[in-house]
């Protein structure tokens, strides 16, 4: 393994609402939901150097989830609970403020778990310093301004495997990847 590290940013929010409204139509159940392990699994191999999971929640109705904390610590991600004021998005601003903050830890690279477009102007200057820099999420949700030349993108289903069951997605295959099998079956 490397002396570098990575580390992954997740909006839970914007995964989860796109999960939830554009991929299935409804609330995930908990069995729909990505097993978050997988993704630092994943990226440990991918990149080959440890990567450290931070899990940004929006607590500002004042209810800290318990058992999906917990979940989160048992998987090694250490949660970001943040509470700010009325139409404030402290996710956002959270994830933005230690993607500043990741310029002065030299060794670090960077994933972000998000559709978000807002991380653009960050992203961007991470690659300007030489970082290793991913998005990670459903591609074709994928904010346009986050395709940034020198960004790699990772498809939560698709590339990680970070469901139990298949999700129900029309997505673009190139013809090099076609198994007709997927849709005999």
């Amino acid at each position: 393994m490397s002396t570098r590290r990575t580390y992954v940013l997740v909006d839970g929010e914007n995964l989860d609402a796109t999960l939830g409204s554009s991929v299935l139509g409804r609330r995930p159940q908990p069995e729909e939901r990505p097993r978050w392990q997988r993704l630092t699994d994943h990226l440990e191999d991918r990149w080959g150097q440890p990567a450290t999971g931070l899990f940004f929640l929006n607590v500002s109705g004042g209810t800290l989830p318990l058992p999906f904390v917990q979940a989160l610590l048992a998987n090694g991600y250490r949660p970001v609970a943040l509470t700010g004021d009325e139409g404030e998005k402290v996710v956002d601003i959270g994830i933005q403020r230690t993607l500043d903050a990741l310029r002065d830890h030299e060794d670090a690279d960077v994933v972000l778990a998000s559709h978000d477009a807002d991380f653009a102007a960050h992203l961007r200057t991470l690659v300007e310093d030489g970082r290793r820099v991913a998005v990670v999420g459903f591609r074709e949700f994928t904010a346009g301004a986050l395709q940034i030349e020198g960004v790699e993108h990772i498809d939560l289903e698709h590339d990680v495997g970070a469901f139990n069951s298949r999700l129900p997605r029309v997505r673009v295959i190139p013809l090099s990847e076609f198994d007709p099998e997927e849709f005999l079956g």
